[in-house]
């Protein structure tokens, strides 16, 4: 397949803005750019697969730029249904520097911010120079701003196609870019710069943007969402992200396959067939989960994931560490205990049985374990010695309530 034809095939092409960009994308160099604003200091899932469409472009010759808004992100690109909170010029730095260190890191893009250029445009030439070029009919038919009119709309945010436009033609001049990639979200905003750019310069320029990844809701993942999954493995965790990936529905792993992996079209045909035969092995998540954990954090990261998640899946904790534990039970309950604390006094201390009698009748079931170990003596006595790495308890009351208990 050409690379446009693997695009396509993978589900990575909604629109391109001219025809004439395929034959350049198959057997041309172009300069490329895409873009985030810092609105956080991590990137996530969302993100990734656009910045795999950038790897894809550059292995395939053609050179990525990464654009973080410095300038873009203090006025916030419209959403559909609000406005966005501003942020800080203090957090948008901190935010950039985050974002830039971990695109380099993962990505290996050259990155650029767009305040360099905008931070000394005034306001009359801001007008003259590029307002003038923009239609208001041509504005307010764009999806963002026409989807806010009947709640309102402030002149800030109006104005971001037009922030964004002004990126497109200075990488341009300056850098030579031809093309922005995007998600289909900012098909107004893409389309705005190459109007620019032919109406200021009279020259030709590129936009592409592929379809969001969403849920399974269809929902898109990103912070305002409520639904990260972070690129940042100290905000989502590679144990984290694994088990969402391998807990995908089946309905949606083929389709994440193509988006999120460099797997070719042959080997992914064939985890189809695996998966259609046999969906109770899980062979195509657990692809997935090993080439998206690998190319993100390495393969080190990726089989400590695996570790703790067969280690808790077979009841096996004792092989893992203290930090291993506390990742794979990042969420359930955890408290202090002293040493030598009576077993039965930590139950009722903390809420995991209600009574004395409770706690007895959990304890002669066999329904209380520690560490995997089942225990039935209410005086038991909590030492380190019956601790992980001296430390860390794993108390288990039944078959799903776990929590975690810290001796200090």
């Amino acid at each position: 397949m050409t690379l446009y034809e693997d695009l396509k095939w993978r589900g990575l092409v909604q629109d391109i803005s001219d025809d004439k960009l395929i034959d350049k994308l198959n057997n041309e160099s172009l300069t490329f750019y895409i873009g985030t604003d810092p609105t956080a200091d991590s990137m996530h899932i969302g993100h990734y697969s656009s910045f795999l469409i950038s790897k894809r472009l550059a292995r395939a010759g053609h050179k990525p730029i990464l654009l973080v808004g410095g300038a873009t992100g203090l006025i916030g690109d419209p959403k559909p249904t609000a406005e966005r909170p501003m942020i800080s010029k203090e957090e948008v730095e901190h935010n950039f520097n985050g974002l830039k260190k971990q695109a380099e890191d993962i990505f290996g893009f050259e990155v650029v911010n767009n305040y360099d250029w905008t931070k000394d445009i005034n306001i009359i030439d801001f007008l003259r120079d590029y307002g003038k070029y923009f239609n208001i009919n041509y504005m307010l038919a764009k999806d963002k701003v026409k989807s806010r009119l009947e709640s309102g709309i402030t002149y800030a945010e109006f104005s971001y196609m037009i922030l964004q436009a002004l990126d497109f033609m200075h990488l341009y001049k300056t850098r030579g870019v031809t093309l922005q990639v995007a998600g289909s979200d900012q098909w107004g905003n893409i389309t705005s710069g190459i109007e620019l750019v032919r109406k200021k310069l009279g020259k030709e320029v590129y936009g592409m943007v592929m379809p969001l990844v969403t849920d399974s809701n269809g929902i898109k993942f990103g912070k305002t969402e409520g639904n990260a999954l972070w690129l940042d493995k100290n905000k989502t965790s590679s144990y984290e992200l694994y088990q969402y990936l391998i807990n995908l529905e089946d309905s949606m792993i083929i389709d994440y396959l193509k988006k999120l992996t460099f797997l070719s079209k042959e080997e992914i045909e064939v985890l189809e067939k695996k998966h259609n035969e046999n969906p109770h092995l899980r062979q195509a998540h657990k692809a997935l989960a090993k080439e998206v954990i690998t190319d993100l954090h390495g393969k080190e990261e990726y089989e400590k994931a695996v570790k703790i998640s067969e280690a808790l899946f077979s009841g096996n904790v004792k092989s893992l560490s203290r930090q291993e534990i506390l990742i794979g039970f990042k969420d359930v309950p955890s408290f202090n205990i002293k040493e030598n604390t009576k077993l039965i006094d930590v139950l009722m201390e903390n809420n995991i049985c209600q009574s004395k009698r409770e706690a007895r009748e959990f304890l002669s079931a066999g329904s209380i374990s520690i560490n995997d170990e089942k225990v039935y003596d209410e005086n038991k006595i909590i030492t380190k010695d019956v601790a992980i790495d001296g430390e860390i308890l794993v108390i288990r009351r039944g078959k799903k309530k776990n929590y975690i208990a810290i001796i200090k």
